[in-house]
């Protein structure tokens, strides 16, 4: 050993440290040492940096290390405190569970040791007492048999409780249940008591909408009456156009416009509530439609002056053959202010053959109103109109003998007789 040794090592120390430097040789191959160099550009300055194979070592060992850490608390950090959180929350519930079972254990053993004294006590009742009523005796077993079942139940709980590990308590002390017994019996006065007043409140509410519903019943039949009159005096104009009141109706509550506002969404109540609530529904939607109704329709003059001219066959005043006259003609001077009867739009402003200079307004559901020979025009194509508004002057125009207005109502481009909807009967 000793010539082995001096034959391939100079010293004892030069045979120990062999296998180091023979790793450390392999450390520097793996990580020989490096120079970088480091230009300083605005001063001119360059220098040079060294790494000797034991701190590029030393840093790539640190990395390593590094490494390792963060992966090892990443699994301890995602599987073992989930674990141990388990494990925790399992060790409380069992620890709460014992504690309910004690308690438990111990309201039993007193309820136990409670009833095992009246037990005595009625034994000792009956056999000790010489006069007893067979009704004393009788209520004396009862009791007796009463006590034991309870006797019987308590060493059936006691039994599973320690013979089931699955044993599950029902309570915790006789004394929580007296006194939940308590509160409960308390809220359940309580609870009675607003019943009480409830019933009150709904039998008064009840009346008040009895009251409210006669009310807006009355209130909606007599504004219904006053608005059917207008109504009712072109009923004969409308049923000669092809229409009735209820398709007048239904078309003007879905009827919108910005001057006379959005459509009427009518309200329809189930059917097991009591009719007096679809009726008072009904009410209001034909009530709505005939507002609605007397505000579209073009009734009412447009001028306040006397008509010269009805609709129908008449001399034709150039050639004196006759001739179906279209409208009703309004005397006036040249320059009377013409009104709008009801909101619309101005679909024509200007010149037409044989009309001369007229404007044509639009008041939805198909009715549209014309007024020809004008000596001047207030309003433009596009404009809304209000009922009121000065939509022109009249004057002599077109086909005309002297200054008049010639107006029409018409129905989907055709004109009928208007005299119903300009005169007031």
């Amino acid at each position: 050993m000793i010539n082995f040794i001096t034959r391939y090592f100079t010293s004892l120390w030069a045979f120990i440290t062999s296998p180091f430097r023979a790793i450390w040789r392999v450390i520097v191959r793996i990580f020989p040492p490096r120079e970088f160099t480091v230009m300083d550009t605005p001063h001119g300055n360059v220098y040079t940096f060294a790494q000797s194979s034991f701190w590029r070592f030393t840093k790539f060992c640190g990395k390593i290390g590094l490494i390792l850490w963060a992966s090892w608390s990443t699994y301890v950090f995602v599987y073992h405190r989930p674990l141990l959180q388990m494990r925790t929350q399992q060790l409380e519930e069992a620890r709460a569970t014992h504690t309910r079972q004690m308690s438990d254990l111990q309201t039993y053993l007193t309820k136990y040791n409670e009833l095992a004294r009246n037990l005595n006590v009625i034994d000792d009742k009956i056999l000790n007492a010489k006069k007893l009523s067979d009704d004393e005796k009788e209520k004396l077993m009862n009791s007796r048999i009463k006590t034991w079942g309870e006797l019987d139940f308590l060493r059936t709980r006691l039994a599973e409780m320690f013979s089931d590990e699955e044993f599950t308590p029902e309570y915790t002390k006789m004394s929580e249940l007296s006194a939940e017994y308590e509160l409960t019996r308390a809220e359940n006065e309580e609870l009675k008591k607003r019943n009480a007043q409830m019933v009150e409140s709904m039998l008064a509410i009840a009346e008040a909408d009895n009251q409210i519903v006669d009310m807006v019943t009355n209130l909606t039949k007599e504004n219904t009456e006053q608005l059917q009159k207008n109504i009712k005096r072109i009923n004969g104009t409308i049923v000669a156009l092809g229409l009735s009141e209820k398709t007048l109706l239904r078309s003007a509550n879905k009827y919108t416009n910005p001057l006379v506002g959005s459509a009427f969404t009518p309200v329809e109540f189930d059917s097991e509530l009591d009719e007096k609530y679809q009726k008072l529904a009904d009410g209001i939607e034909r009530w709505n439609g005939l507002r609605r109704l007397n505000e579209i329709l073009p009734l009412g003059k447009p001028v306040n002056s006397r008509i010269t001219s009805n609709y129908g066959t008449r001399k034709d005043p150039f050639t004196g053959k006759p001739k179906k006259h279209r409208g009703i003609d309004f005397a006036g001077k040249i320059g009377t202010e013409l009104m709008a009867v009801a909101p619309g739009r101005v679909v024509s402003a200007g010149e037409r053959v044989g009309y001369g200079t007229t404007v044509e307004i639009d008041h939805g559901l198909g009715f549209t109103t014309l007024y020809a020979h004008l000596s001047h025009i207030n309003v433009s194509r596009g404009d809304w109109v209000r009922p009121g508004t000065v939509v022109g002057l009249a004057g002599s125009t077109g086909r005309s003998t002297g200054p008049h207005l010639h107006y029409e109502i018409r129905y989907k481009g055709a004109p009928f007789d208007p005299t119903k909807f300009v005169k007031d009967d």
